[in-house]
């Protein structure tokens, strides 16, 4: 397996320790990793807002100006679903931590029996992580969990993927971008993709989502639907 792992602390010393611990543990694992060093967490976010494709991070926790915490509340804001792990030398910010599914905290001075032990369960959890799609949007990447999306609509030259939260513009058709998808979704017009998994209602002529939204079902899909709907719930 193939990792890319963030160190985000603004001690140079603690840094190059840590990331020395982390090449040993990929040798000793038989991993790769792709190992990305930040001194600040300004640095991390500006990297970030280009390449949100990482999937351990181990956050110093006392960083000037932005701290570790404040770090992770973003990352987790933008859907971020990395393994995180606070570094920290003190133990009151531990609650904080469950705010945004810490993974683990580590003590100062980290021992590399430990880190390899966290690291190797975060592993663990990314070995089942859920299915995903990689989207170009404004010259960047986002990783999108299909569980996120609750439905895909297709415009002339481009698709909308509309999420709990958020709606992304892309350019592709919804033919190319349905079948990046697993079967949890269904086309159910041929301007609508829906995950299945977001369904709450079918009508003959539409189909609601968790949320509210409702979106029309061409005729002759409504026992697709329905056969498709049984099968994947």
């Amino acid at each position: 397996m193939e990792y890319a792992i963030a160190i985000c602390d603004d001690s140079d010393v603690d840094r190059r320790s840590i990331a020395g611990m982390v090449r040993r543990w990929a040798e000793a694992s038989g991993s790769r990793v792709q190992l990305y060093e930040f001194p600040s967490a300004e640095s991390f976010l500006f990297e970030y807002a280009q390449n949100k494709d990482y999937d351990i991070l181990l956050l110093d926790v006392e960083m000037r100006d932005i701290s570790g915490i404040e770090l992770a509340k973003r990352v987790r804001a933008q859907r971020g679903r990395a393994e995180i792990v606070f570094i920290t030398s003190h133990f009151e910010f531990i609650a904080e931590g469950y705010e945004v599914d810490a993974l683990h905290y580590l003590v100062k001075p980290v021992s590399q029996e430990k880190l390899w032990e966290v690291l190797t369960k975060a592993a663990a959890r990314l070995a089942v992580e859920p299915p995903s799609v990689v989207i170009s949007v404004d010259g960047g990447t986002v990783k999108l969990f299909e569980a996120d999306i609750l439905y895909v609509e297709a415009f002339a030259h481009t698709v909308e993927i509309h999420t709990c939260r958020d709606v992304f513009k892309l350019k592709e058709s919804i033919t190319a971008f349905g079948e990046r998808l697993s079967g949890d979704f269904f086309r159910a017009h041929r301007s609508y993709i829906v995950n299945l998994k977001a369904v709450e209602r079918i009508s003959r002529t539409g189909v609601r989502l968790t949320g509210g939204a409702e979106v029309p079902l061409a005729r002759g899909k409504y026992d697709d639907v329905n056969r498709a709907f049984i099968e994947r719930n």
